[in-house]
This record gives C-alpha cells, sequence and structure tokens, in this order.
C-alpha cells in the first residue's frame, strides 16, 4: 500500500499545483487550461507508473492517480468559476456599461 500512495500522491499534488496556476494566471481561460492540466496529469501518471517495476496493480494506481486528480480538477474548476463569476458581477456593479 505504501508503494501504491507513493505513486499517487504526487499526481494529485501535481493536479492542485496545476489548479493553482491556472487561478493565478489564466482564470478566464480556466476552461481552455484546466483539461491541459488533467491532460498533464495523464502523462505524468503513465511516466511514473511505467517507471516503476512493479506490474501488479497498475491498473488501480492509475485509477487511483486519475481519479484522485479529477477530483480535485472538479473542485478547483468549482471554486475558481466561483471566484470568476463573484469578480464579474463585482465589477459590473461598481462600473456600470
Amino acid at each position: 500500500m505504501a508503494i501504491s500512495l507513493r505513486s499517487v500522491i504526487p499526481v494529485w499534488v501535481a493536479a492542485v499545483l496545476g489548479a493553482i496556476a491556472v487561478g493565478i494566471f489564466a482564470l478566464p481561460g480556466l476552461l481552455t487550461w484546466i483539461p491541459v492540466v488533467m491532460a498533464g496529469a495523464v502523462l505524468l501518471t503513465f511516466a511514473i507508473q511505467l517507471s516503476l517495476a512493479r506490474k501488479e496493480g497498475l491498473v488501480e494506481r492509475i485509477t487511483a492517480s486519475l481519479g484522485g486528480a479529477l477530483i480535485v480538477l472538479v473542485v478547483a474548476t468549482g471554486v475558481l468559476v466561483g471566484i470568476g463569476l463573484s469578480t464579474y458581477t463585482t465589477i459590473e456593479i461598481a462600473f456600470p456599461r
């Protein structure tokens, strides 16, 4: 189990860091860049899993890595969309056209 977590948690951390980077640098393009972060998580997952010398549990480790990354990014998307909507509404109220 310890080897499984050591190969799964880095993907989750990368997804969190990617979501934070999208929130900081690309909030208006959120729905474009979050899938790019997920694609990076897929590539990172396969790189990590293929570097291990264990065949046993490969599917479970890949599923755990990508499932966790997906959950992280769904939650991050909800939070960032909420931040984007509240910012947009605040700007529109403060500076009407």
